[in-house]
């Protein structure tokens, strides 16, 4: 049996942004938790008491001084466990991106981040100061030390540091936002670190859905020679406790060391066999982000069920079978909504996918409104070819239809555009742009195929044809996605190469892309 130095816990758990009421009662949740498990060491992802990213609630005094008044609660309720928890610190009148070290009733030290990101969603330089001191503390016969969430992927960053000043492992608290990699990317920086600075390291991360952004958690702990030891759970709540042997031989005595306690309590602890989590596919991955940034969404803006207009294409049927088994299917409506344009097949495939998800179907012609709206518009139009104009009449006819549901009973519409028409501007404003949530704007076509077919995989909704049949949006006579933009296989590669990667036109013809064709769907 090998001696149990250490017993850590990693809280991944999803905050609200604003709620420092609802954080602060589910951070004091897990550490009751942590403490039933035994832990000497709990800790929360960083901001865990504002939410991340709190933004221009930073900018108002009172929430500050709230959020800080949640950490003097939290202080009181801390007794034989020590805490590590994210929050915002003010000194001097200037904020911090702060983590604190608390135990037995009392802040031991405040960590602020040193390395502020400004880039992509980040926009913390607008609101921090940037910290400078890579803070140690002693806990019995161990030197830890905290660092957050940036501050992990530099190199010649704190973590050094700490590591030269005696720390054998570091927590490191973060709100790392999910992209289709990250998690990998993530895992190697840490395996880097650990095994650069020959330090154990623990990194919690947030969970969750904020707007268009989602947490992954994943929270992860590798040892000294960069193996991890052990993983939490993928876009869920949890609670990943570790045991940690750590030699006392590498501590070094010094007066910046901050002590948080000579000795550890007793406890009767017996060595923690760990369930192994695998990681997972990337598909998988796609959908549980996607399905916890439309729950979330909807539950932290007080919604209960959504519309979304089904037009018997893929992008409608994914988005209400993701709706379906995220939301439950008694709280999604779909509407149908058919102009003179839309094929039997499209009613049919919309009617079969809401009777294979049990989601309640409405059927709304809108055949007349865009007769009368043709009939008003005559005089103006008098003599002129029809165009997108009047194609866009029936998309915003359809959007019009579902924000009146939506005001009329509560329901949140869900946008069904997907990245590849967003990116090129092949869709309409105020018609299938409208939407209170457009779950997949991000998500480009051919993985909307992909993800599609993933979920037929595990319970067949979406109809057969709807993966066979053209693309179409069905405005006018014969239409295909196709007459407009080049295959979606070779749009997808060009955009994820200039609006992902920064490619220049160069580097994008040297894939393998003619010039026209990359114009025509950039602009050039």
């Amino acid at each position: 049996m090998k001696k149990v130095n250490l017993r850590i816990a990693l809280a991944q758990i999803n905050c609200i942004v604003g709620d420092l009421e609802g954080n602060l009662k589910k951070i004091k949740g897990y550490i009751q938790k942590a403490e039933e498990s035994g832990a000497d060491i709990v800790a929360f992802p960083e901001l865990a008491i504002t939410g991340y990213p709190p933004e221009d609630l930073l900018l108002k005094p009172k929430f500050v001084k709230d959020n800080l008044g949640s950490m003097k609660e939290l202080v009181k309720f801390v007794d034989n466990i020590a805490v590590i928890v994210g929050f915002v610190d003010r000194k001097d009148s200037k904020l911090y991106n702060a983590a604190a070290v608390i135990y037995s009733g009392d802040i031991k030290g405040v960590y602020h981040k040193i390395f502020l990101p400004n880039y992509d969603v980040f926009d913390e330089k607008r609101y921090f100061k940037a910290g400078n001191e890579p803070l140690v503390f002693r806990f019995a016969d161990t030197v830890f030390a905290v660092s957050i969430c940036e501050d992990i992927w530099h190199k010649e960053g704190p973590t050094r540091l700490q590591a030269l000043s005696g720390a054998q492992l570091i927590f490191n608290i973060s709100a790392s936002v999910y992209h289709i990699g990250k998690a990998e990317e993530r895992e190697a920086v840490i395996r880097a670190q650990a095994k650069a600075n020959h330090i154990q390291l623990a990194y919690v991360n947030l969970i969750g859905g904020q707007d268009e952004l989602v947490f992954d958690g994943r929270s992860i702990i590798a040892d000294t020679h960069g193996a991890l030891i052990a993983r939490a759970g993928a876009f869920t709540e949890d609670l990943l406790i570790q045991d940690l042997v750590i030699p006392g031989s590498r501590i070094k005595a010094s007066k910046k060391m901050i002590t948080v306690t000579g000795s550890i309590p007793y406890k009767n602890k017996v060595w923690l066999s760990q369930e192994k989590i695998k990681p997972l596919s990337h598909i998988v991955e796609v959908r549980q982000a996607l399905a916890l940034g439309l729950k979330d969404y909807v539950a932290k803006n007080g919604f209960q069920k959504v519309v979304l207009g089904l037009s018997g294409g893929i992008d409608s049927s994914l988005v209400a079978a993701l709706a379906a088994t995220t939301l439950g299917k008694e709280n999604v409506i779909g509407v149908f909504m058919p102009s003179r344009h839309s094929s039997p097949e499209s009613e049919t495939d919309a009617k079969e996918l809401a009777k294979n998800l049990g989601i309640k179907i409405i059927t709304i012609s809108i055949e007349q409104i865009y007769t009368m709206y043709l009939l008003i518009l005559d005089a103006q139009f008098a003599g002129l070819e029809r165009n997108t104009a009047e194609e866009n009449l029936q998309a915003r006819i359809r959007g019009n239809i579902l924000m009146a549901l939506s005001n009329k009973f509560g329901w949140l519409v869900l946008a069904t555009g997907n990245k590849s028409e967003m990116s090129t501007g092949y869709a309409t404003l105020y018609g299938d742009m409208a939407g209170g949530f457009a779950v997949i704007k991000d998500v480009p076509k051919i993985l909307v195929y992909k993800l599609a077919r993933h979920i037929n995989y595990l319970s067949a909704a979406i109809p057969e044809r709807v993966f066979t049949k053209a693309p179409t949006a069905e405005l006018k006579v014969g239409q295909k996605d196709s007459d407009t933009l080049p295959p979606y296989e070779n749009l997808d590669r060009i955009l994820k190469a200039y609006v992902e990667e920064d490619k220049d036109l160069n580097e994008i013809i040297s894939l393998g892309f003619d010039q026209e064709i990359i114009s025509s769907v950039l602009g050039w």
